[in-house]
């Protein structure tokens, strides 16, 4: 296992509720209807959707960077229906470093119900066993309170406040940095 069998073949991993599977152009309308929500773009780094194009356009990107080996994303799809609800991955993969980030996002309407820790949890173990990754990192807001929780929930540290790292939206905003290192996270589960 490892770097090479990821981007071969896009791996389809599964959760006790979720298939977590490649996102494709059919699901364009799935995620304008979340991202299309103030409440889902307000500690993200895009504008909120105003088009169904922009959501394409999105998955044209992300189809780009897995097929040139930068990031995986998966589509959260709940075993029950068809559709996605969000999606979870690693982007700014750093194979000499062994590490990678994470980032993630869900439909307001399954907010609360411990969707991502149990999604967040698949992947990191993802991560760690079949990429052999040591470190996973995530950045969030610190006023992002449920991205805080998530994370803790899986055995992520909160290492500090980076004053005024990423522009978001035409202004500078303060990122939270927080990681789990592989033997942290296996000594938990």
């Amino acid at each position: 296992m490892g770097w090479d069998d990821a981007f071969e073949d896009f791996p389809v991993l599964e959760t006790e509720r979720f298939y977590l599977r490649k996102i494709e152009l059919t699901d364009a309308k799935s995620i304008f209807n979340y991202f299309s929500k103030n409440e889902v773009t307000k500690f993200y780094d895009l504008e909120t959707f105003s088009s169904e194009q922009e959501a394409i356009e999105l998955i044209h990107s992300l189809l780009y960077r897995y097929k040139a080996k930068k990031q995986i994303r998966w589509g959260i799809q709940p075993k029950d229906r068809l559709g996605i609800i969000g999606s979870c991955g690693f982007h700014a993969l750093e194979l000499e470093h062994f590490k990678a980030e994470i980032g993630y996002e869900l439909h307001p309407d399954y907010w609360n119900k411990g969707i991502m820790t149990e999604v967040i949890q698949r992947v990191v173990e993802y991560g760690f066993t079949n990429l052999e990754l040591n470190r996973v990192e995530a950045f969030y807001e610190p006023l992002n309170h449920g991205s805080q929780k998530v994370l803790e929930k899986n055995g992520f540290k909160i290492e500090g406040i980076l004053k005024k790292r990423f522009l978001e939206k035409g202004k500078f905003v303060d990122a939270a940095i927080a990681a789990v290192l592989r033997e942290e996270f296996f000594n938990q589960f």
